[in-house]
């Protein structure tokens, strides 16, 4: 025998006194519609989200060359003597240097190639003043573009150095 109850807000609760019969080892647990309610829930009280103040992001800007070169154009060294600055603010950083090539010429070239234009901005800082114990290189080659296109603005954007600071655990 089944009951079949209802209230205000259209949910049905259906309610058998006799579990229905199955295979001998199979058990039904029915609910107990005694703690069954009707009623709209309680509106959940929204936390305002926590303000988090992040320190500032570093700003080490990259330097960019031309197509199969590795010296350092009159633009870039501005940009370098720029990002001098941040080397005197903080002097115990260290930072990598990674050297970029656009997708144009053989993988083992473009390794060379990024390990040169690398190496050529960390001569340039530390001509400027910078300890060279604190910059380290490493070579990307074509492997990590920029701008994945395949024209020439995406290749100007990947013939590149960036910096990055590394994080000392």
């Amino acid at each position: 025998m089944c009951f079949l109850y209802a209230c205000e807000s259209n949910q049905v609760f259906l309610k058998s006194e006799e579990p229905p019969k199955y295979i001998a080892e199979t058990k039904v647990n029915i609910p107990s519609l005694k703690d069954a309610s009707c009623e709209k829930p309680a509106p959940v009280k929204k936390e305002e989200p926590k303000v988090v103040i992040r320190p500032k992001t570093v700003v080490l800007n990259d330097i960019y060359f031309a197509f199969d070169r590795y010296d350092i154009r009159p633009k870039d060294a501005e940009i370098l003597r720029k990002n001098l600055e941040w080397f005197r603010a903080n002097p115990g950083k260290k930072v990598l240097i990674e050297g970029h090539c656009d997708e144009r010429g053989t993988i083992e070239y473009n390794l060379a190639l990024g390990q040169k234009r690398a190496e050529a901005a960390k001569a340039y800082l530390i001509k400027l003043g910078v300890n060279p114990e604190v910059l380290e290189t490493i070579s990307y080659g074509k492997e990590r573009p920029f701008d994945p296109h395949h024209n020439a603005k995406a290749w100007a954007k990947n013939r590149r150095a960036h910096f990055s600071v590394i994080e000392e655990k």
